[in-house]
């Protein structure tokens, strides 16, 4: 009897027409059966967000009809529609999620902003082996063709290895022709950091209102970060966990005399 093909669930931040999406959806279609639960407009930045204070829609929907997929649009953020997906509408757990491909970096401290990353974390916590995409071209013409052979060896590995309880990958992609790409590298996450600014406006009825700009600063100088791969040609994997206590402060924190009177 030929094996049974993985269930694999599909998400992002940048909605569901998005072609970060809808090109990750025909990679896993070759590889596993396919449900999409993504949101129904742009969700990014919204980070481990979840609608509390009104009502959730999720819709079925038919955007490819010659495609196997069945597809759900939400109206809450990426972590919503991972909630959805394995709360109301599988039966049962999916082998695999995947989100993405996002529009633009997921690297560094971005991992801690991204849509995209935390629909994955909530699927790790699910206890769902999950892998966040991100292809580093914030256009919506963005060519996602040099993404697909390093997907699927991602995808195809971490179905044969799993991913230890507690960790998902964050794998993200220079904007780089596919013979340009020198390979995958294992990294740790770059300790950098935006010095945000903002850009503050007028209304034509004289209220005031603001932007969000910054710039990327990256005072990291190891070879082994995700931010030196990507400079480099490499596709980064980091092995993200979502435990975020500060372990090594444990052991000074029980010297303070909390408990003196």
């Amino acid at each position: 009897m030929p094996a049974k093909k993985p269930l694999i669930l599909v998400t992002n931040d940048d909605g569901i027409t998005a072609p970060g999406i809808r090109t990750l959806i025909s990679i896993m279609n070759e590889i596993g059966d396919v449900l999409v639960v993504a949101p129904d407009s742009p969700q990014s930045a919204k980070g481990h967000a979840i609608t509390i204070s009104e009502a959730l829609y999720c819709d079925e929907m038919v955007i490819d009809k010659n495609a196997p997929q069945t597809e759900y649009a939400c109206s809450g953020t990426p972590v919503d529609c991972v909630k959805m997906a394995t709360h109301e509408i599988l039966k049962r757990k999916p082998d695999l999620c995947v989100s993405g491909i996002n529009h633009g970096s997921n690297a560094a401290i971005n991992v801690i902003y991204s849509g995209t990353m935390s629909a994955a974390v909530e699927a790790g916590i699910e206890g769902i082996p999950a892998i966040g995409f991100s292809l580093l071209d914030y256009s919506l013409q963005a060519d996602f063709e040099p993404c697909k052979p390093f997907i699927r060896k991602i995808v195809k590995q971490v179905l044969k290895n799993g991913v230890p309880k507690g960790s998902v990958l964050n794998v993200n992609i220079p904007k780089l022709p596919e013979k340009s790409i020198k390979g995958i590298k294992i990294c740790r996450q770059a300790n950098a950091h935006w010095e945000e600014d903002f850009d503050k406006r007028e209304t034509p009825m004289g209220r005031t209102y603001y932007w969000l700009t910054g710039k990327f600063v990256n005072e990291d100088k190891g070879e082994d970060t995700d931010e030196w791969a990507l400079a480099n040609g490499y596709v980064s994997v980091v092995p993200t966990q979502f435990d975020l206590t500060a372990h090594h402060y444990i052991q000074e924190l029980n010297s303070w005399e909390f408990n003196e009177k």
